[in-house]
């Protein structure tokens, strides 16, 4: 071949590469910033915000994610004038593009919650809660952003297996609702959504161990956001990313989304510490005015030491059946909200801060049988499992739970009481309300909170000495 004719033949290469290179989908990446069971932790907001203005400074497709539980956890919040709106006023100038329900959200009832929604300037999707009342409306089961042309699709879904057949909480919040099953919603919008959507996200409030039973499954998601377990997650299960930030504001889930064209090439996800963050100085300056709250900020008492988990639980469970003259008194471990509070002075917000819910005091008349059978009940729960397989409910009279080589519990025993004789129990509403296999006489409830009754201790007693010592225990047959 001539040496012009190979020069020609070079140059017509070269410019077809140049074309096809100009022409191949271009690399594009999305970062989906994700919080979830923030818990009204607004003392961590600024954090947040600064380490959200830094990525999107730094990326240009950027998506900001709940997965529910946005109030119930501070008094701040909990008490306001309208409680939970220092967290939605937050979120709304972050701006937030899209969130789920989590159970705690219905705290305040549903009508409160319709309301708060209207509040809300970012979207709220769930796929499996259905209305017909005109105190709730309707929410969306999705939506899909288009991001410089990039369709991304998110499924929200909530927990009902704690009900059961609803989120966990008192029934009469959720009176005129149905919560059908999460899993099967979630496949049936995942399968209308893919071929509609680049890139398709569940906003899960089932918690991990359903979420990773919903993956099992064959499932089309790119990622799951996950929450209600207050885990830290981050593993992969059939190939789909499974996500989950811990609790109370402390992280920031981190995921990269890359796209060649339109096609997910790669989703990685990393954990973000907020205690790496500077607080920005605006967002700081509004927290401080929520909490500059006379009231709330008093001191009521103090503790000799600081108390654990399990000192404010005996606490707990020692007050309500100290205040109605009860024999025993049993607390549920997932009412107390707080993992300690160190020694020194306690205030009136801290209070609230461990029991946020308005918790009131419930008797009955049980004997021992009566209360095995409640608390084996609860250690085999097969429902509400991550309440299962635990010391669930801490009393003021020790008891062991025996079990078998497969964790089930088959019997309690109960070193200081006697069988057959019948005893007055001293237990929160929530208990009272909402666990199964309760065998009782004479139930009522008494009107006292809870709250009250702990501050009034605190007030005429201090200092309080913790007993941080476990009464309960578990043994293995």
């Amino acid at each position: 071949m001539p040496t012009n004719m190979k020069r020609m033949f070079r140059g017509l290469l070269i410019l077809f590469a140049a074309v096809a290179a100009a022409c191949a989908p271009r690399e594009r990446t999305l970062v989906v910033l994700s919080t979830n069971d923030m818990h009204a932790k607004i003392q961590n907001f600024p954090r947040l915000a600064a380490a959200v203005e830094a990525c999107r400074d730094t990326a240009q497709l950027v998506v900001l994610v709940d997965a529910g539980d946005r109030w119930t956890g501070n008094a701040y919040v909990d008490m306001a004038p309208t409680p939970g709106m220092p967290m939605i006023a937050l979120m709304n100038r972050l701006g937030f593009d899209v969130a789920t329900l989590g159970n705690h959200e219905f705290d305040h009832g549903q009508a409160f919650l319709g309301r708060m929604i209207d509040s809300m300037d970012f979207e709220v999707v769930c796929a499996n809660v259905v209305s017909d009342t005109c105190t709730f409306p309707q929410l969306p089961p999705y939506m899909v952003l288009d991001e410089d042309g990039i369709r991304i699709g998110f499924v929200g879904v909530v927990t009902n297996y704690e009900g059961p057949g609803h989120p966990a909480g008192n029934a009469s919040s959720f009176a005129g609702l149905e919560f059908p099953d999460p899993q099967a919603m979630a496949m049936k919008y995942a399968a209308e959504l893919r071929p509609e959507v680049d890139v398709l996200v569940l906003v899960s409030h089932m918690g991990d161990d359903r979420d990773e039973e919903l993956l099992g499954k064959e499932t089309q998601f790119d990622l799951v956001i996950g929450g209600h377990t207050h885990e830290q997650i981050n593993k992969r299960v059939n190939g789909t990313l499974l996500t989950q930030t811990g609790k109370n504001l402390q992280n920031v889930g981190v995921t990269v989304v890359r796209l060649r064209g339109k096609k997910v090439e790669s989703v990685d996800y990393r954990l973000v510490p907020l205690a790496d963050y500077a607080p920005d100085a605006s967002y700081q300056a509004e927290v401080d005015r929520y909490y500059a709250e006379p009231e709330l900020n008093k001191p009521v008492g103090a503790f000799s030491e600081t108390i654990d988990k399990w000192g404010l639980a005996n606490w707990m469970a020692g007050s309500v059946a100290d205040e109605t003259d009860a024999d025993v008194g049993f607390y549920h471990i997932g009412g107390v909200r707080l993992d300690s509070i160190p020694a020194g002075g306690v205030s009136t917000a801290k209070v609230y801060d461990l029991e946020p819910f308005g918790t009131e005091i419930a008797l009955m008349r049980m004997t021992p049988a009566d209360m095995r059978r409640m608390i084996v009940s609860k250690y085999n729960d097969t429902e509400n499992r991550k309440e299962a397989h635990r010391i669930d409910l801490i009393s003021t009279t020790p008891y062991v739970i025996v079990t078998d080589a497969e964790d089930n519990a088959l019997d309690v025993r109960f070193p200081k009481l006697r069988e057959g004789k019948t005893y007055e129990v001293a237990v929160s509403d929530y208990v009272y309300k909402n666990y199964k296999d309760l065998n009782y006489t004479d139930g009522k409830f008494t009107g006292i909170t809870v709250a009250g009754v702990l501050l009034e201790e605190l007030h005429d007693d201090s200092p309080l000495a913790p007993d941080n010592r476990p009464r309960q225990e578990v043994r293995r047959k």
